[in-house]
Order: structure tokens, then sequence, then C-alpha cells
């Protein structure tokens, strides 16, 4: 496969699947299929760096006649009692209601008594499975060559439960919680993910040969849900050695499913592999057809209103965001145009080695579409 196609694949988006589970996103009627109808969707800019990403999104999206209309909704600066988080009930109404949106960078502050942000979003829309797609880009040199490999990771409980509790001063307790269903929902969709889009191999990351009865539960999911998928290769792997194969060779490796905490692990170190979460798309997808794409990389203060950000996740995550609308033509052409603006090098933004400004990357992204 051409290496300009590969993000195009990913998640399946825009393709029209039938299955009978619910929860897998792959809705044939929620969105229309004419590239010229307005569709709304929400937009959380985010913090730090998040609005100048945001607005080179807009203006990609602009200058590609993508027939978007946002909904833009921002964090509060005090927290929602609905919520118990500072994200308005508005703001993920918003999402409900036209089912698709983008988030930018958002940061959560440490030690305030309040809900994560990310974990409000994922609890309370269902988002129940982070999917990033990891593959070397054209012309951008890293340790590593052809990387094409996609962690899917569980995304609403195992160590992120938030059942956190202090036993006796000196002594807390954090909760991992695995359920049957859980598993089940995010290896059925790994599957599917991997059949529908021409993949051969599922692993499944675990720790069970500690956690027998967590990790276990997670397993006896997995080998349940492979067996009805028997045209493809389903191993399990166990974390630690599978980031020891993951540095030595990632192609060993195709399509990689696991638990909340591993996943984040994981997924972050398959960015790192191919130039880091500036360069790498997400995308969360939710129980009732809703997908969330964002940008998983911090906010950056440092760097905030300066100028500087490097746009390229977040306008990754937006052709991930198109394609789940079926807005394939409007994503190839902006998904082309990142890369090839990667590629020629003339505009790279500090982080890839170069000195261009976010304002000339994305002007020089929408030149190119």
């Amino acid at each position: 496969m051409a290496p300009l196609r590969q993000l195009g694949r990913w998640i399946g988006l825009g393709r029209t699947i039938v299955n009978p589970l619910r929860y897998l996103p792959f809705s044939t009627a929620a969105f229309s299929t004419s590239q010229t109808n307005t569709i709304r969707a929400t937009l959380f800019p985010g913090d730090g760096i998040g609005p100048e990403i945001a607005e080179s999104v807009k203006q990609v999206f602009n200058a590609a006649k993508v027939p978007i209309e946002w909904e833009e909704h921002y964090v509060s600066s005090s927290v929602d009692p609905r919520t118990n988080s500072f994200l308005t009930w508005e703001s993920l109404e918003s999402v409900r209601r036209n089912g698709v949106g983008l988030k930018g960078p958002m940061a959560t502050p440490i030690g305030k008594g309040h809900r994560s942000l990310n974990l409000t979003l994922r609890k309370e829309l269902g988002l129940y499975a982070n999917v990033r797609p990891c593959f070397s880009l054209p012309g951008y040199k890293t340790r590593y060559d052809d990387v094409d490999l996609v962690t899917i990771r569980e995304n609403t409980e195992g160590e992120y439960s938030g059942l956190e509790h202090q036993v006796v001063r000196g002594v807390v307790e954090s909760l991992k919680i695995i359920t049957r269903h859980a598993s089940l929902r995010v290896a059925e969709y790994a599957f599917h993910y991997a059949q529908a889009n021409g993949r051969k191999r599922v692993s499944a990351i675990h720790k069970a040969n500690i956690m027998r009865k967590t990790d276990g539960l997670f397993l006896t999911c997995c080998r349940e849900v492979a067996e009805k998928y028997p045209d493809i290769t389903y191993e399990e792997v166990i974390i630690d050695n599978c980031c020891m194969m993951l540095v030595k060779n990632p192609a060993l490796f195709d399509v990689l499913v696991m638990p909340n905490l591993y996943g984040d692990i994981i997924s972050d170190l398959c960015a790192g592999l191919i130039g880091g979460l500036g360069l790498t798309p997400s995308c969360n997808i939710g129980e009732a057809g809703i997908a969330l794409a964002e940008a998983v990389h911090g906010s950056a203060p440092d760097i905030a209103g300066k100028n500087l950000a490097n746009p390229t996740a977040l306008l990754l995550s937006s052709v991930a965001m198109l394609r789940h609308l079926k807005l394939d033509d409007k994503a190839n052409r902006i998904h082309d145009a990142i890369l090839k603006t990667i590629a020629e090098g003339k505009h790279r933004t500090v982080d890839l080695g170069g000195k261009s400004t976010t304002t000339e990357f994305t002007n020089e992204v929408c030149d190119n579409l």
C-alpha cells in the first residue's frame, strides 16, 4: 500500500459495514454521504496550544471547502456539579446531539480534587475504544522504517476506573476493574477492525501471568471473540515482552488490543516509533456511534500563544473525523496535503526539525490541497 494512503484505511471509517453488535461504530445511517450537505460537529479547542492548532484545522477545512459547521465549546473555569468536572453538561450534550467531534489537548490540574476532563468525556459519552494508527511518514526519517500498526485501547475501566481511597495513613488502595462486557466489546471492535481493513493479526497485550483474574478475564474474552474470526491470526503477548518486541522490530505487530493502562503506555511508545505524539492521530469510539477524534499530546503551555505549535496530530485526527462522516474525498485531499507538506520539508515546525511557525505550516498545507 502506498504510504500516502495508509491513514485512509484506519478504523474502517467511511465504510458501510453491517454488524448486529450495537457498540460497533460502523453506522450506515447516521450521516449523509453527500459532500455538500452541512454537518454540525462539536469542537473542543482545548487548553494551551489547543486554540492555535484548532484554528489551523478550521483554516484547512475552509480551504478544502469541507461542509462542517463547528459548534465550539470551551472548558469552564469552575466545576459543573452535574459532571463533577470543568466540562459542562452542555458540552457533553453537544457531542451527543451531533454524534461527532474534535478535541484539542486539555490540561487537567493535578491535585484539585475534580474529575479528569478526559475521563469525564470517556465515561459520560461511553467512549469505550481509543484507536491510534502509527505509520511511518514519507520523508520524515526516524529510527524505524515502514511502521504500520494500530493500537486499540479499552477506554473506560482498568486502573483508570478512578476508584482510589486511603486505607490508613500511608496506605492507598487503587482498584483495577475488568468486566466481561467491556472486554468483549473492545475485542469485538479490534477483530472487526482488522477484518474490515485487511489486516491479518490481532495481538492481545496482557499481564495475566501476574494478574490472573483481571487480565485473565480480558484474555478469555479475546479468545472467545477470536474464534469467530478464523481468518485473523490471534496471539497473546505479555506487556513487558511486547515493549521489547516493539522497539526491536515493530513489523512484528499489526493490530494490538489491550486494557486501559497498557494501552496508554503502548500507544505512546508506538507514537515514539514514528516521531512522537505530535504526528499521531487518535479517535475515541462510543457505543452510540459517537466518534470523538483528538490530539493526544499535551497542551504545551510553554509555547502557547507563540505560533510555534505543530498542528499535525489534530489535523490528522480531523481527517479521521471526516472519514467517519463519509467525506472521503475531503479527507483524502487534506491527508495527502499534510503528508506532502511534511515530506517536502520546506515548512516544518520546530519539533520536526524545521523553523516554520504554525501559520506557515498551515498555509503550506492549504497550498498543497
